[in-house]
């Protein structure tokens, strides 16, 4: 390793590029706030230490003329380098230079880079030389990069496009990477404007200063593909913590490096290398296809683990701990290993905060897996089966999350996945990855999706049992379906009966379970009765959804229900909570006053709204709430029912709303639950006795 090395030696005589296999830039606003404080508090005699940058050469012999880089090594005044470790902060560093750049052309109008000055004898268009890019002589228009991604990641053409400003982009793949390197131009260029306000150019040129020449690299070139893996395996970096995904493909490459060439020869070697990239280049570019939304590294990896090797509730971290420590161990492939010696060691004691609901019968269910001590040699071939399974899950794991997105799938299936993430598909995602997984027969898939969307709905939405009922089980179900030790109809039965106490031996739905939890909600004097039930919001929208037809346009979306969910702006009790207008205290008059706590909470009396204008009705009449409110010159100023959702027009078509209204609307709503969830109640009383009245 050598000694430290300044950012502008650091770019005399290198262009740098990050390897396809490398996740995006990852950096978000705790990282850049670091970054800027480390260099704007910096006294001007110190320096700062920023980090191992570690380098791999690329050969030009690897290179061909056709590559943009070719002419810049080809006359051996420059060499190229892989950035194997440091690329989140080089990355930083190129973007606040960029950054630094536009703030001075944007402050200095009329100038252009040539005239503007950082130093007495450094100007921008000399920076830009140095550390962004280099013109070609013969050609001005053509740039090559001193940085940038390799021409297979996607968010290279992102970098030189909308960070970099080079003209004519065009149509741009943007993931959740592109998004942190967009935010992090705008952060610093915020920062900078900033400072440029406050102190002028001077501020700016000893900001400049700092950030070339104070913050100091640990330089360290790698010369052979071993080292690589053995230096992935020990460094430690500066900034964001890696993800346990990020950790087991640095193990799993490094592992092949510890392989005698009698089990594992070059070429072998280099094959399991290439799948374990392009499982991570497909994993990363899965996880962050929604931008705005990008699915967390560690929570695919541990559904895969569950869905792969097993499932623990011992510890939140088990599944890493098995990877790393048990499946995926160097003392797995190790020739020598050192002996045990047995030490006293001390036990860290720790204080629980939540309350222990887990059931310790429970784990019974889970089957044993194979341990690390049952095996003691790791094949290379378990690696690369792991891998490819790995590769082939990220996709439906996305699929799973965002199935509007999901191309591959049918509007059938799209509209099964939407359901199951409405309600919640909580421990059956892995068993859901595993069924989009394995499963070709497309009629089996929706139906299994559509049993596990009525499991939920009746054992935890109605049941209101605790969230770990029977999670091991279907956990196990998820392994045992991938590895082919199951079928979906004997996952139906596991279902039917895990929802069995809901049912009498004729399959008549007992609503004791469900009467109980509402009773509980019709409790004075804080209950809200069917208004704070859990399953209220997915009961409506289905309702909604039920009143479309191929005519009828979508007026009510989920994720517009999700936007408020402390004052519950999207339902409305239609009979209000304080009613004080005198038609309601007409029509509601023969019942007592302490009872319309009970009309008011009923099912029948809320309704789903289209959008949140409608919560200005409150304790207007029925009337004046069944039409559109209109200002003196005839312009709308809130909507009614008559306009609403498909749940109020069908509420809107009613001349009035009583008490006999609330009961019969109450009894076609549990009707339809009926329906809807394939249940059938004991009679028409017990149905009538869920709806509260008095």
């Amino acid at each position: 390793m050598s000694e430290l090395i300044s950012l502008d030696n650091l770019f005399k005589g290198k262009i740098f590029r990050i390897p396809d296999y490398q996740r995006g830039y990852a950096w978000q606003e705790p990282q850049l706030k670091d970054f800027w404080e480390d260099i704007v508090n910096l006294s001007e005699d110190r320096s700062h230490y920023t980090g191992l940058l570690t380098l791999k050469e690329i050969e030009i012999n690897k290179l061909t003329e056709k590559q943009n880089e070719y002419w810049l090594i080809d006359d051996h005044s420059y060499r190229m380098y892989e950035i194997v470790d440091g690329q989140q902060r080089m990355t930083t560093v190129v973007i606040f230079l960029q950054s630094l750049i536009e703030v001075l052309m944007k402050n200095n109008p009329g100038k252009n880079a040539e005239n503007i000055f950082i130093s007495d004898s450094l100007n921008l268009s000399s920076i830009i030389n140095r550390y962004l890019y280099k013109v070609k002589p013969t050609n001005a228009e053509y740039r090559t990069y001193k940085f940038g991604y390799s021409i297979d990641n996607p968010s290279e053409k992102y970098l030189k496009h909308r960070i970099l400003n080079q003209p004519d982009g065009g149509s741009i793949q943007e993931t959740f990477y592109t998004l942190n390197l967009r935010n992090a131009k705008q952060y610093f260029t915020e920062q900078i404007e900033l400072l440029y306000f406050n102190e002028s150019l001077e501020g700016v040129k000893r900001l400049f200063k700092k950030l070339t020449k104070k913050l100091l690299f640990n330089e360290f070139i790698i010369k052979d593909e071993f080292d690589v893996f053995v230096a992935f395996e020990t460094m430690n970096n500066r900034g964001k913590k890696l993800s346990d995904l990020e950790l087991l493909k640095n193990r799993l490459i490094y592992l092949t490096t510890l392989y005698e060439a009698k089990e594992l020869d070059a070429a072998d070697r280099s094959a399991i290398r290439e799948d374990i990239n392009a499982c991570w280049k497909e994993g990363y570019h899965q996880l962050g296809r929604n931008d705005l939304h990008p699915l967390n590294d560690d929570d695919f990896l541990k559904a895969h683990w569950i869905m792969y090797f097993k499932y623990s509730r011992k510890r939140g971290n088990d599944y890493i701990e098995f990877l790393l420590n048990e499946q995926f161990s160097p003392q797995k492939i190790y020739k020598k290993v050192p002996r045990n010696v047995d030490l006293e060691l001390p036990e860290e004691q720790r204080t629980n905060f939540e309350m222990d609901d887990t059931d310790p019968d429970e784990d019974s269910n889970n089957a044993p897996v194979e341990s690390s001590d049952d095996k003691v040699h790791l094949e290379p071939k378990e690696i690369k089966a792991y891998v490819q399974s790995l590769q082939e899950s990220a996709v439906h794991w996305f699929n799973s999350h965002y199935p509007h997105l999901a191309s591959e799938l049918t509007i059938d299936e799209r509209d099964a996945l939407e359901r199951l993430n409405r309600i919640g598909m909580g421990y059956f995602r892995p068993l859901v990855m595993s069924i989009l997984k394995k499963e070709q027969d497309l009629h089996a898939r929706i139906e299994i999706f559509n049993s596990i969307e009525r499991f939920v709905f009746l054992v935890f939405r109605i049941g209101q049992v605790r969230r770990t009922y029977r999670d091991s089980e279907f956990y196990n179900a998820a392994r045992e379906f991938d590895k082919g030790e199951t079928t979906l109809e004997e996952i139906k039965e596991k279902l039917d009966a895990a929802a069995d106490f809901l049912f009498d031996y004729d399959g008549t739905f007992l609503q004791d379970y469900f009467y109980e939890v509402m009773k509980k909600k019709f409790s004075k004097p804080y209950g809200s009765g069917y208004y704070g039930w859990q399953g209220l919001r997915y009961f409506l929208y289905e309702y909604e959804l039920n009143l479309l037809s191929d005519s009828r346009q979508k007026k009510v979306h989920w994720e517009d229900l999700l936007k408020s969910p402390q004052d519950r702006i999207s339902i409305e009790h239609i009979f209000p909570q304080t009613p004080t207008h005198t038609e309601w205290v007409n029509k509601f008059s023969g019942i007592s006053e302490e009872d319309w706590f009970y009309y008011q909470g009923s099912i029948g009396n809320l309704v789903l709204l289209s959008n949140s204008i409608n919560s200005s009705l409150q304790n207007d009449s029925f009337g004046d709430k069944k039409n559109p409110k209109k200002n003196s010159n005839g312009e709308k100023i809130r909507n009614g029912y008559s306009d609403g959702s498909h749940s109020e027009i069908e509420i809107s078509t009613l001349k009035e709303w009583t008490p006999e209204t609330i009961k019969l609307r109450g009894m076609r709503l549990l009707t339809f639950m009926e329906k809807r969830w394939n249940i059938k109640f004991e009679s028409e009383e017990v149905k009538e006795s869920l709806l509260f009245l008095k």
